[in-house]
């Protein structure tokens, strides 16, 4: 903030007459004591003792304002220098000691008024003319005006370090949340108590996810205060203490409108960095198209469709091992039985419901499950192995052939029934 020019009408205390210096400087000691005393009095923020540093500040600041405006009328090049800073730093104080802006420009106020009152009363003793008085009137209240935004400056100056300081401990404390292992919950507890934050039982953390298109992140949401974020990452996120309301959705989607969101399960505190694990996992498969991308992903409705993502390797590798029998097929007939199988684990065995998913002939699905049968013995009998299979079959993963016959391109979606012509098998090789 700068401190605005003097107007062009209002001369500066240096453009006085010197001996006005001689006639005020006896009154600066008695009258620092009544501008203290009437700022205690009269504003409730400052009625308190003055004894230790926050006294001798406040008593500081105004002998210096009421000194250096004495000084600039009988030496026009005294420096404001060593004033301004005693009130940048009284700003600074008053910031720290948590009063309000409101209560530092009423204390300049009441400052000026109460100088004012005394120079009314020495200057009629001084015979000083009407002319003098009403200059020193206007050179008095811009002299405190400016004092008054140097002070401000120093406020706002404070208020930024200690906001951005904040900013800064909230931060960690969400990383110390999401430590694994778990921070010690008196860590959490100390810094959660340095920056004001009650720590819940519960939480729920967001992953968040700027759309493609949308322009720059906001960095700077306006979100509930009690709202822990950390949006400047690779990988933003929020922390949401309790559980995640309509009203509290509603406020997020309004802050972040460029941004899709996964919300983690409601979790314990110590259990957050899971479930926010869980969370970045079910963005990832809304963007790859697994589960039904909103600008909101519950990821509670999608827990079995995480979970079979979760180890993508793993899938793979138990499709190598389950359908190995499948090998020496073309990628085509692979194909089919695969999307055979799929149909008849979901309709649990039942041909005509197999038949009409695929849009077959009832008899096509039993040739096909002849050759399935052939392939894999009695696997299909056994509840531990279908249940394997169809836990592969639905993560999404291809199933390659291990002998490289089958494409390491095709997806399982491509699998899921689709509209068919209605072609049969081959009539060569349909049983009779």
């Amino acid at each position: 903030m700068r401190v605005e020019s003097r107007p062009d009408d209002v001369p500066p205390a240096a453009a006085l007459p010197r001996r006005l210096a001689d006639v005020l400087r006896p009154e600066l000691a008695s009258l620092a004591d009544e501008i203290v005393d009437e700022i205690r009095a009269t504003i409730p923020e400052y009625a308190r003792p003055l004894n230790g540093p926050y006294g001798k500040s406040i008593r500081a600041g105004v002998q210096y304002a009421i000194g250096l405006f004495v000084d600039q009328i009988a030496d026009p090049g005294s420096s404001t220098y060593q004033c301004h800073d005693v009130h940048r730093k009284l700003g600074q104080n008053e910031m720290r000691e948590g009063r309000s802006l409101d209560a530092l420009q009423a204390a300049h106020r009441v400052g000026a008024r109460v100088a004012w009152r005394r120079i009314m009363r020495v200057g009629k003793q001084n015979g000083l003319s009407s002319l003098v008085m009403s200059q020193l009137a206007d050179s008095v209240f811009v002299f405190m005006d400016e004092l008054a935004a140097v002070a401000l400056d120093g406020y706002l100056e404070a208020k930024a370090c200690i906001a951005g300081a904040l900013e800064t401990w909230r931060r960690r404390l969400l990383t110390l949340i999401l430590e694994d292992p778990p921070a010690p919950p008196r860590a959490i507890a100390e810094l959660a108590q340095l920056t004001g934050w009650a720590v819940p039982d519960e939480a729920t953390p967001v992953a968040v996810q700027v759309l493609p298109g949308a322009g720059h992140n906001q960095r700077h949401p306006i979100l509930d205060p009690d709202v822990l974020a950390e949006l400047d990452g690779v990988e933003p996120h929020l922390l949401v203490p309790g559980t995640m309301t309509g009203a509290r959705l509603a406020g997020i989607r309004a802050a972040l409108p460029d941004s899709r969101f996964a919300v983690g399960p409601y979790v314990p505190i110590s259990a957050v960095a899971d479930s926010l694990r869980w969370a970045r996992r079910a963005l990832a498969l809304a963007e790859e198209g697994a589960i039904a991308a909103g600008q909101v992903v519950p990821c509670d409705d999608h827990l079995a469709t995480v979970l079979m993502h979760s180890d993508g390797r793993l899938v793979d590798q138990l499709g190598r091992r389950l359908f190995a029998p499948l090998d020496g097929l073309t990628a085509r007939q692979r194909e089919r039985m695969l999307e055979t199988l799929r149909a008849w684990l979901a309709a649990q065995g039942s041909v005509p419901d197999v038949a009409t998913s695929l849009k077959v002939h009832p008899q096509t699905v039993r040739y096909r499950m002849r050759q399935l049968e052939t392939a894999f013995g009695g696997r299909l009998d056994d509840p531990d192995a279908r249940f394997e299979m169809e836990l592969v079959l639905r993560a999404g993963r291809p199933p390659t052939a291990t002998n490289g016959n089958g494409s390491h391109q095709d997806r399982v979606a491509s699998l899921l029934p689709v509209p068919r012509s209605g072609g049969r098998e081959p009539a060569t090789s349909r049983p009779t």
